[in-house]
């Protein structure tokens, strides 16, 4: 049994915590106002769940999965995250986050802009293609024939066969999309967001081939 620590617990995070729950993992909730407004969602998620701080659920965590915006980077707590694999979800939208030079300038990717903060952690980037709702709805058991895959990068290759395992116990294969560098190429306005338009809240499944394919399209 794993432990997953969440830093953020908004549409993504509790998604996944979901789905860990339901392949029997233990998740410890967090976000920026407190573990007692997670009480509701932890009593959803049940006796598997519980809500703590965000140092607590960095600390507790066997795997950490980052799910905040940028603004919030230089919160994540990087003493308890040395050494751990942690899934960054997180996505750079400029309307959201105000303008960031070097994303713009594509000098730096939103997941090498994270590891500043927490340099010591081992990124892995994932989730962050896939709309929350669709997330939910593709999960499917390994031997099942529409089952979906999800990208991911990373510079750590031991944190990439730890997040490939989680991931693959909650739903989902994985494609090797590269390095924290090469993570532009899973980022918004891309190809490599396979599995359906939003205002398809089922979605659609996107196998090994497909988002190879995807990957293969994307450019500069």
């Amino acid at each position: 049994m794993t432990t997953v620590g969440f830093i953020g617990s908004g549409n993504i995070g509790r998604t996944v915590a979901r789905l860990a729950v339901a392949a029997g993992h233990q998740v410890v909730l967090s976000n920026s106002r407190g573990p007692e407004t997670l009480a509701d969602t932890v009593t959803e998620l049940g006796p598997r769940a519980s809500a703590a701080t965000s140092g607590e659920a960095a600390a507790a965590g066997d795997i950490i999965v980052v799910a905040v915006p940028l603004k919030a980077f230089p919160n994540v707590p990087a003493t308890p995250l040395a050494g751990k694999t942690v899934i960054d979800t997180c996505n750079y939208y400029p309307e959201r986050d105000g303008q960031v030079p070097e994303l713009d300038s594509k000098s730096l990717t939103e997941s090498e802009l994270l590891l500043r903060y927490i340099p010591d952690a081992k990124l892995v980037k994932a989730f962050n293609n896939i709309f929350f709702k669709h997330l939910e709805s593709l999960a499917r058991p390994a031997e099942a024939a529409d089952r979906s895959y999800l990208p991911i990068s990373g510079d750590s290759a031991p944190a990439k066969a730890t997040a490939t395992e989680f991931i693959d116990s909650i739903g989902y294969g994985v494609v090797d999309a590269g390095s924290l560098a090469d993570s532009w190429r899973q980022e918004p306005g891309t190809p490599l967001y396979p599995y359906g338009s939003f205002s398809d809240e089922k979605g659609h499944p996107a196998d090994e081939d497909a988002v190879r394919a995807a990957l293969a399209a994307v450019t500069r």
